[in-house]
């Protein structure tokens, strides 16, 4: 496909590095992320509100945009397409969540229309606690999946909860690459997550 002459030179330079991040280099890939990761995350917590989720919903955003590559042309910007997979994405959130309160909110009401709450004890009964202990296991063998360098991220991130200051000593590389690496880890590991999720 040709490139759109009227496209800027950092649009020109995106759509190259989105081949080859296609191609597999992750170099390329790298850099697309650090481009605009900062930007689509900002952007999406403006509509959740919410850090976690909008660190879900980048993550989520940058696997979209990049499995659904061939759909796109290099007619406008990359980054235009991105945000707008990245928004799309985000509105499909915000409308599951509200449905879930709607539902919640009929499920707590009672015959008088009044709210009615049963709150459980936050203590986990011995069924939960072993559902926990299974997801556990299944998130740990996700995890085994990822290269080794994706996988130690994950580990001393998630596993053993250190900072990304200590991660940066740990391995001996910048804070900075931490970051980016650990994102690109986190988008391998949906990935493989949803790739397990579709042969049960």
């Amino acid at each position: 496909m040709e490139i759109n002459p009227n496209l800027s030179e950092k649009a020109k330079k995106d759509y190259i590095l989105v081949l080859e991040a296609v191609k597999g280099n992750e170099k390329a890939y790298s850099e697309i992320l650090s481009r605009y990761k900062d930007a689509i995350y900002f952007m999406i917590l403006k509509m959740v509100s919410n850090p976690i989720d909008a660190e879900d919903l980048t993550i989520e955003a940058f696997g979209k945009a990049f499995k659904k590559i061939d759909q796109y042309s290099p007619k406008y910007a990359f980054s235009t397409w991105l945000f707008k997979i990245a928004s799309n994405n985000c509105i499909d959130f915000l409308r599951k969540k509200r449905n879930v309160f709607l539902l919640l909110d009929n499920d707590f009401k009672d015959t008088d229309n009044n709210y009615n709450y049963d709150l459980k004890s936050q203590a986990l009964d011995p069924s939960e606690k072993l559902i926990k202990k299974q997801k556990e296991i299944i998130m740990r063998d996700l995890v085994k999946k990822l290269k080794p360098r994706y996988r130690s991220l994950i580990e001393l991130r998630f596993f053993k909860e250190y900072s990304y200051a200590e991660i940066s000593k740990e391995l001996d590389i910048p804070i900075g690459t931490v970051k980016a690496q650990l994102f690109r880890a986190k988008e391998l590991l949906y990935n493989i997550f949803k790739n397990c999720k579709k042969k049960i």
